[in-house]
């Protein structure tokens, strides 16, 4: 196990894997969007209370999973570059911070036009929606953290250190609206007993984050396999592989 856990940070043995896996997740990808998207805004039914308004939360509410999730994978990440000294593990949690500042926005920005014919205004200090904002700063706390230290291995430390604090914040955005009176409305989906969504609009909602998480696995493969080249430029594997291309 620890041997293939190894490997698999291993940048050369990561950039020939991630290209041959991109072209399938992209795939992948294109066809639960294009599915979730159908199946949300044109076969599910109006809801009985807030008409069509409601399909905005085929992009709202998967946006706002991936940024938590997101949040916990730049996290761990970060964790495993501290105790491992993993280059890739760095790379991983670095290119993930901008991915998951645009899903937060998106999540923030897709709840306001959602709130304003639901609650009559664009924002509220809601509990759920104040934690969410933080967790933004967050993000751009730590891209700002590592942008503003100019030695790569104390910015990767001092930006590891703040990601590993901030996950305080992931519990809170989530049982927000169980601790405190919120208008935000409570879980529907992620709930121990019987979802309280009929599956003719559930099942669009599974498609659309599950489209999410590919894309945000295909954006972050991307996104990493350019920076490894940056990163490892000097190295032998680097070098043959631009000598083999030229």
């Amino acid at each position: 196990m620890f041997a293939w856990f190894h490997k698999l940070g291993s940048p050369p043995h990561f950039y020939k894997l991630s290209g041959r896996l991109l072209p399938w997740v992209g795939a992948a990808c294109a066809i639960c969007m294009i599915s979730g998207l159908y199946l949300g805004l044109f076969v599910a039914p109006p809801d009985y209370q807030q008409g069509e308004s409601y399909r905005i939360i085929y992009v709202h509410v998967p946006s706002a999973w991936m940024s938590m999730f997101i949040y916990m994978v730049m996290a761990v990440a970060g964790g495993i570059s501290l105790v491992w000294r993993m280059k890739l593990a760095d790379v991983a949690a670095e290119m993930a911070a901008p991915i998951g500042a645009s899903f937060t926005f998106l999540a923030l920005a897709t709840g306001s036009l959602w709130g304003k014919p639901m609650w009559g205004t664009w924002w509220v200090w809601d509990a759920r929606l104040t934690s969410e904002l933080i967790l933004l700063f967050l993000y751009l706390g730590y891209m700002a953290l590592r942008s503003a230290i100019e030695n790569p291995q104390t910015a990767s430390r001092a930006a590891a250190i703040l990601a590993l604090v901030g996950v305080v914040n992931i519990p809170i955005i989530h049982y927000s609206v169980e601790w405190w009176y919120t208008l935000h409305q409570p879980a529907t989906v992620t709930k121990f007993d019987k979802p309280s969504i009929v599956w003719e609009m559930l099942l669009p909602l599974l498609l659309m984050a599950l489209a999410f998480k590919l894309l945000f696995a295909y954006l972050l493969m991307y996104k990493m396999r350019t920076e490894v080249l940056v990163r490892e430029q000097k190295s032998g594997w680097v070098k043959q592989r631009l000598e083999a291309n030229n």
